[in-house]
């Protein structure tokens, strides 16, 4: 069993709100524009990182975090990429990926708009955690945290807080 946390578009952001949204996840995913090497570093340095990089996101970033990431967490495989759309308007590469690979979770970020939609086109389960930064076109940053439990994915929590 593994508690999860889901974060994207922070821009630089990685504060004590966020921390103490995730202090009892087991690891931290970033759905894409991170803001800098040292927020990346800063995150990975409090729980276990896997992330993805961001079209904000420098050169530097782009050589250490990818555009997309596909892993299994317990029996659930997922795939993360940033830009990726949703149900029903996913980009053509998250589209390829999704029909390609089959993952029971689907992540993305970009928006900055809480989702979390069953796809039942593809049998998945689509999140995105919103923008968990103070910077970008969101009202409130959220951000996401749940427990994947052999194949079950359950107990999704959502944060809120005021820009």
């Amino acid at each position: 069993m593994k508690k999860i946390g889901l974060i994207s578009d922070t821009h630089g952001c990685f504060d004590d709100v966020l921390r103490d949204f995730l202090r009892d996840v087991d690891e931290v995913w970033h759905a894409g524009d991170i803001g800098s090497l040292e927020v990346a570093d800063r995150i990975a340095a409090f729980k276990p990182l896997r992330a993805v990089h961001g079209n904000i996101d420098d050169a530097m970033t782009r050589r250490i975090y990818p555009e997309f990431v596909t892993f299994d967490c317990e029996e659930v495989s997922v795939l993360m990429m940033h830009i990726g759309g949703y149900p029903r308007r996913y980009s053509p590469k998250a589209l390829a990926l999704i029909q390609s690979l089959r993952p029971k979770i689907f992540v993305s970020g970009h928006s900055h708009i809480l989702k979390v939609m069953n796809d039942p086109a593809y049998g998945l389960l689509h999140l995105n955690p919103g923008g968990a930064g103070k910077y970008g076109l969101h009202h409130v940053r959220t951000a996401l945290r749940f427990t994947i439990d052999g194949g079950d994915i359950r107990d999704m929590e959502i944060g809120e807080w005021p820009k």
